[in-house]
């Protein structure tokens, strides 16, 4: 195995681009680190060597003729089990798929193609996507590269690892509770999570193959090893889908500036609901004053005007619904006694969890007025600031923990935490449609990966982008993880 799987993906494009490697021979040295590497993280999970081979003949014999697909043209890549991939098995981790096989692309899988990516794998993640730690009972338990004995995150846990690890060139992930965000901060590489509605999520599991609906919150986006290729692939992603392509184009803006000196940044490292660790703490506000060293004026008091609390009260609400939207009868039964044990007029934390996915439509469209207050909000905050900068999670990766979802907790400080605090901050930027990307800004000292979270204003994805290319100019970016 050579040491491509630590080069940038545009690097890996024009290396195919100049004839310095044919795609076929990228591809078989990324085969060769699945083969090497894999067994012992378990992030990729289905091959079809024979599609790609095919697709990377078809892209060298296209660059023997002088002609170019576009952007990724040859780059072998691999994509989250969730989305809808031709030809090759797709399951979201539930054993009810395990023979999917899918006729069509996804959307976003469809672009990525015709802008020249040669799809080799998909990648593991939670049963439904529908955790902080990815395994399922179709193909086990993944693990972080930095140690073992943790989970990489999810729900593009597998995706993270394989980007991390140098069995992929690039990832396509999901995310509605941190999916790509979380992963990103756990391995230490680049994510980002799209504005909401820029990146069409047609033939995403879930829901159900063949659904048309786009739920509420969730985004596709892509997960990298340097910023510079979260804004390649962002682009190549984006778009309109196919039923408004007829009558309209997306035309994102450039970043606000291309120096760093010249963002007005806010940063909000602690809350009140939401004890941040000191091992994370510690890196966030290095970062903080690494910034001020390269001339940026950082503002660690300002706020975008309302309580951390009630947004996530608020997410919750709008979240729950759409992940429980198919559960079985009995289970709904469930939900509905542990909701009505609580008397009405008790509106303590459990109670407010308890009704979440419980939710009438007239509370819904409550709550989704107060997001557009709050959405207003963040748009006069942006107005005076360029970027916000917040932590991923409270805490670095965690220790595999499989035991029933109520039972979980996490460590802030030594002190038992809930484990719904994984979701606390990843909510302003969900709830308000906002972009975020995640750049790494270094390691615990037991040698864990540490993000910070870059929000920024909507459809200014590339603002949030080109400063986390920015950032990692100053205090250095990606750092494949060590393989002693």
């Amino acid at each position: 195995m050579s040491d491509l799987g630590t080069r940038s993906a545009r690097a890996l494009a024009a290396m195919i681009r100049r004839k310095q490697i044919s795609s076929r021979e990228l591809l078989d040295d990324f085969l060769d680190a699945v083969a090497e590497t894999n067994e012992p993280l378990n992030a990729v999970v289905t091959l079809d060597e024979e599609g790609a081979r095919k697709a990377a003949a078809r892209a060298d014999e296209a660059i023997a003729r002088g002609e170019a697909l576009g952007p990724l043209h040859g780059l072998p890549m691999t994509i989250k089990d969730t989305f809808e991939t031709a030809g090759v098995r797709t399951t979201a981790g539930n054993p009810v798929w395990k023979d999917h096989v899918p006729a069509r692309d996804a959307e976003t899988v469809a672009r990525l193609k015709r802008a020249g990516a040669v799809v080799f794998g998909k990648t593991n993640l939670p049963f439904m996507a529908a955790d902080v730690q990815s395994y399922n009972d179709l193909f086990g338990c993944t693990n972080n590269p930095h140690d073992l004995s943790r989970t990489p995150g999810g729900s593009s846990g597998g995706a993270a690892v394989a980007v991390a690890t140098g069995m992929t060139s690039l990832e396509l992930g999901s995310d509605i509770g941190g999916s790509i965000r979380t992963p990103s901060h756990w391995t230490g590489i680049y994510g980002h999570k799209p504005s909401y509605g820029i990146v069409s999520n047609l033939g995403h599991l879930p829901g159900p193959p063949g659904a048309q609906a786009q739920p509420d919150l969730g985004v596709a986006g892509p997960l990298a090893r340097s910023a510079e290729d979260l804004g390649i692939a962002l682009d190549v992603l984006a778009g309109p889908g196919q039923h408004d392509r007829v009558a309209w184009h997306l035309d994102l803006p450039r970043a606000r500036h291309d120096r760093i000196s010249d963002y007005r940044v806010a940063a909000w490292f602690e809350d009140p609901a939401l004890p941040v660790d000191d091992a994370v703490r510690t890196r966030l506000e290095a970062t903080a004053d690494a910034l001020r060293s390269a001339g940026v004026r950082v503002d660690e008091k300002a706020r975008p005007g309302f309580d951390l609390w009630e947004l996530i009260r608020a997410y919750n609400r709008l979240l729950m619904p759409i992940v429980l939207a198919d559960i079985p009868p009995e289970t709904l039964a469930g939900l509905e006694r542990a909701a009505a044990a609580f008397d009405k007029d008790d509106e303590s934390d459990a109670a407010m969890a308890a009704r979440a996915p419980l939710i009438q439509h007239r509370e819904w469209l409550r709550t989704d007025e107060l997001r557009e207050q709050w959405r207003s909000a963040f748009r006069e905050f942006f107005a005076n600031y360029d970027v916000l900068l917040c932590p991923v999670t409270s805490v670095p990766a965690i220790p595999h923990d499989h035991s029933p979802f109520p039972e979980r907790t996490i460590e802030v400080n030594g002190e038992s935490r809930p484990y719904t605090d994984l979701f606390g901050w990843i909510s302003p930027a969900t709830t308000c449609r906002l972009p975020a990307t995640v750049a790494p800004v270094g390691p615990t000292p037991e040698g864990l990966p540490v993000g910070v979270q870059i929000v920024g204003p909507y459809l200014e994805d590339h603002t949030t982008i080109t400063f986390a290319r920015l950032l990692g100019e100053v205090i250095g970016g990606f750092e494949a993880p060590s393989k002693g």
